[in-house]
């Protein structure tokens, strides 16, 4: 859409209201991958898209995989089906009980960080899952200057000033959801309530007051990382560096990450509704990208591979009727891509990029 903005992003979307029950499982099943592998691989876990989708679709590791990647992921899988059940309650205010159950599922346990100072000494701390820092955290911007976050001492009526105040706010309808959600992201990230996972409960809980005024959730992409770290950081800019003032932030001194947010939104929403309607062959998904390819080949080899259990390089060949040199020259640019991988029998396949038809 030329000139796409959130108003004809959220207009289009409304128009395909109601749902079939086959589109909201196509927009689930992608977005559930989607989402856990973005929000996860920002704050570094090293599993692939691939992977990602296997362990959470199959309950299956495929390849090598970190150990506590494998379980950061399934717990960030069972938040989300948490904050999306939640959600829906809309009778329900949001509490901070809510929140650390939250932040308690994600993590899990209380875990111990070992970390080697500049002195060669050996330090360690305790993370605790569900629970406020005890200690004080801090973040080194890109540009090296150091930005501390709400106290340990501050944060526990910081949080319930947040709270109370989106309660309120919602109530009053005085923000839009977009609004609402980008300034409660922003205030809930200058507390830094925990000492880990709070990027990842900040956007579980944007998609939580989206889902709560019946907007489609979103994905901050992994790609786009630095595109959001630098939004937060032009809106700290303008309200400061005191925490108490970053938690009480109005909309008008963020309106960097607001005019951020707000394209964010614009963009997620309307790739909903070209997934749902865009129609082609050649015309494919991969982790929120359309991919549209300019040989019909690469799409004929992809069909093959999701219906035949096992494929080798001569039937594709046949099938294609091209030389050998062309199949393999297309299959390792589709490997390449990470939009296939081979299967753990011989001749099989696995393709992660989702056909528009």
């Amino acid at each position: 859409m030329r000139y796409l903005t959130l108003e004809k992003a959220i207009e289009a979307w409304r128009k395909l209201q109601p749902l079939t029950e086959n589109d909201q499982q196509k927009l689930s099943r992608r977005f559930t991958i989607d989402f856990n592998y973005n929000s996860n691989h920002i704050e570094g876990n090293t599993l692939t898209y691939g992977q990602t989708e296997i362990l959470l679709l199959f309950g299956k590791v495929i390849g090598e995989a970190n150990v506590k990647d494998v379980q950061d992921m399934t717990a960030s899988n069972v938040t989300l089906r948490m904050m999306s059940e939640e959600a829906l309650i809309k009778e329900t205010p949001l509490t901070v009980n809510f929140i650390r159950t939250l932040h308690h599922t994600l993590l899990r346990e209380d875990y111990t960080v070992y970390k080697q100072l500049r002195n060669g000494q050996q330090t360690s701390y305790v993370i605790h899952a569900g629970q406020y820092k005890t200690r004080p955290n801090s973040v080194i911007t890109r540009y090296g200057d150091r930005f501390e976050y709400a106290s340990p001492e501050e944060t526990p009526a910081l949080m319930t000033d947040l709270v109370d105040w989106y309660n309120q706010a919602e109530k009053e309808g005085k923000y839009s959801p977009v609004e609402l959600a980008a300034l409660f992201h922003y205030r809930y990230i200058r507390i830094h309530p925990f000492e880990d996972g709070n990027g990842r409960i900040a956007r579980l809980l944007v998609n939580y007051i989206l889902t709560r005024h019946d907007y489609p959730m979103i994905v901050v992409r992994s790609r786009n990382k630095d595109e959001y770290l630098e939004a937060l950081h032009a809106a700290d800019l303008f309200v400061g560096n005191i925490p108490s003032d970053g938690a009480h932030a109005s909309l008008q001194e963020i309106r960097p990450f607001v005019q951020y947010f707000k394209r964010l939104v614009a963009h997620e929403v309307y790739t909903n509704v070209c997934f749902l309607t865009e129609h082609d062959e050649n015309l494919w998904w991969y982790d929120g990208e359309k991919v549209e390819f300019r040989s019909s080949n690469y799409s004929k080899i992809l069909m093959l591979m999701m219906t035949e259990p096992v494929l080798t390089l001569e039937h594709i060949q046949q099938e294609l009727g091209i030389n050998m040199s062309a199949v393999k020259k297309l299959v390792n640019q589709l490997q390449d891509k990470h939009y296939i991988e081979r299967g753990s029998t011989n001749g099989s396949w696995r393709v992660f990029i989702t056909p528009s038809m």
